[in-house]
């Protein structure tokens, strides 16, 4: 373990959407690190011409985009998913994407927009968290259920809308609802206004490795209505991948 190497990813880490000029007081009191190692692994970013330094803030340029491309050119994932996805966004009117697990959360690798359906403006990077996400419930419930339970009892658990579910006995029941019947229906957890439906991607072993969705909003299509319209594109899709994804 290179502790001053982890260090570094906590300060890139500390830098979002809604925050991206930090100073040094502030990576500190984002990731927990005193005040002098935060300065030295934000000048070593700036050094490294990874962050730009105006004398008071710190921000991340785009050479930073180099660390998460180096994981998009190695895994076949976003090349292989793109295509199938922007077909079924094009049938269907709606938004699409496939996401990963990444601990409590998960990212998107691949997204056909139709239409901005959330507030924030969702691409391949972008986070949410998994509990009160369908994309996060499919890929959640493939865990096994201790795991699952483990990784839930560990994320804080934040309600985003009057409708999002965060007790951990109610989103057990989610999950095992999930894995049931193969899929999963948000429905304004995430953001008022925002429902969506989600299957797991299979490889050809028959491992879920990703998770696939549909978002739409909610006074077009509501939740209820999710299924009948878009479950079968989704199935179909995913059976589509499933030869492909090894």
């Amino acid at each position: 373990m290179v502790s001053g190497f982890a260090r570094g990813l906590q300060v890139i880490e500390a830098f979002e959407e809604d925050r991206p000029r930090l100073a040094i007081a502030d990576v500190a009191k984002a990731t927990g690190l005193d005040r002098a190692t935060a300065r030295r692994c934000l000048l070593t970013l700036a050094e490294l011409g990874y962050a730009d330094y105006d004398g008071k803030f710190f921000a991340l340029t785009p050479k930073i985009l180099r660390l998460g491309h180096a994981y998009l050119s190695a895994t076949p994932l976003p090349r292989l998913v793109q295509p199938f996805l922007d077909g079924l966004s094009e049938k269907v009117g709606q938004s699409s994407s496939v996401s990963v697990l990444d601990g409590a959360e998960i990212v998107y690798v691949a997204r056909a927009s139709q239409r901005r359906v959330m507030s924030i403006n969702l691409m391949p990077g972008s986070r949410l968290p998994a509990y009160c996400a369908s994309m996060g419930r499919v890929l959640l419930a493939a865990l096994p259920v201790e795991e699952a339970r483990s990784l839930l009892e560990q994320t804080p658990r934040t309600a985003f809308t009057p409708q999002t579910k965060t007790e951990l006995p109610e989103l057990m029941t989610e999950l095992a609802k999930v894995r049931e019947q193969g899929h999963a229906v948000i429905d304004q957890e995430l953001e008022m206004g925002l429902c969506s439906i989600a299957v797991p991607l299979l490889d050809s072993r028959g491992r879920v490795m990703a998770a696939l969705n549909i978002g739409a909003p909610a006074a077009r299509v509501p939740a209820a209505d999710l299924a009948d319209r878009y479950l079968d594109a989704l199935k179909d899709v995913a059976s589509s991948l499933q030869p492909l994804l090894r």
